[in-house]
């Protein structure tokens, strides 16, 4: 299988270290990348093979547009006759696939998916979807591709992936966020800026890993940590007071109607 990935920022970066280690091979990839410090980078990395462009000749199994939304129309269109018959993956938020197939000339073979950047320690989650009339076998594709840099979940429709971004394209920036608060609180209460951040992270990483390993849900798992009368009752009577979990409900929510907007502004014809 030959596939090119279109942009070398992050994402196509971590999606073709994880490739590599399940076991696709170094000349079944290749990279177009504007930027010449990155394509170095790139084959210096991973010794794939690298394009400045376009390539004026030559035959890719898969075309993977790893390039921001407001990129997206014009490299679709210059990208458009070396994806006619390549099955197209892209992993822009916001641009839907009704907008790609007019970009591509009317080309169907398109699977949408969002990653999230945990994907740079193989540990992402990506959502995907395709329109029924993509294959089996592209869909096979697209799966082994997401699935060398962690988990993956199929939807059915495709209003579900700006949610999926809502949810885990964004999500890590919110378990950042209440680390970063919980490392300060830890700073307020007298610990140094490297011993608050050691609490903070080992308690994050020990609870998500006591919460895959439970048959219990997060809020029974939370109802076991908290102590009639105690400190943790406390604490979390603070934050309902101050609207947390409706703040993180209602901060998903614009991110996903920002992922319709984006669809919207940079998916125009």
């Amino acid at each position: 299988m030959q596939i090119v990935f279109v942009g070398g920022g992050n994402m196509a970066t971590a999606l073709i270290g994880g490739m590599l280690r399940q076991g696709f091979a170094a000349s079944e990839i290749c990279v177009a990348e504007p930027d010449a410090a990155k394509r170095g980078q790139l084959q210096q990395t991973f010794g794939i093979a690298t394009l400045p462009g376009v390539p004026a000749g030559g035959a890719f199994d898969v075309v993977v547009l790893a390039v921001k939304p407001q990129q997206m129309k014009a490299v679709a269109q210059e990208w458009s006759p070396v994806a006619a018959n390549a099955l197209v993956v892209s992993i822009a938020a916001g641009i839907r696939t009704e907008s790609l197939a007019g970009w591509l000339g009317g080309h169907k073979r398109i699977v949408r998916v969002m990653p999230n950047t945990p994907a740079l320690v193989q540990a992402g989650i990506s959502g995907l979807f395709a329109d029924p009339g993509v294959s089996q076998s592209d869909r096979d594709a697209a799966q082994r591709i997401l699935a060398a840099v962690g988990e993956t979940l199929w939807v059915d429709a495709e209003a579900q992936i700006d949610a999926i971004t809502a949810i885990s394209g964004s999500g890590p920036a919110y378990v950042f966020y209440f680390i970063e608060s919980l490392t300060e609180a830890g700073v307020a209460l007298g610990f140094s800026t490297e011993q608050a951040r050691q609490l903070a992270y080992a308690t994050f990483a020990g609870s998500i890993k006591l919460a895959q390993q439970s048959d219990d849900d997060a809020a029974t798992l939370r109802t076991k940590v908290t102590s009639k009368g105690g400190t943790t009752e406390r604490a979390l009577a603070t934050m309902e007071a101050g609207g947390v979990k409706a703040a993180i409900i209602d901060g998903a929510r614009a991110a996903c109607q920002r992922g319709k907007e984006l669809g919207d502004e940079f998916g125009k014809q």
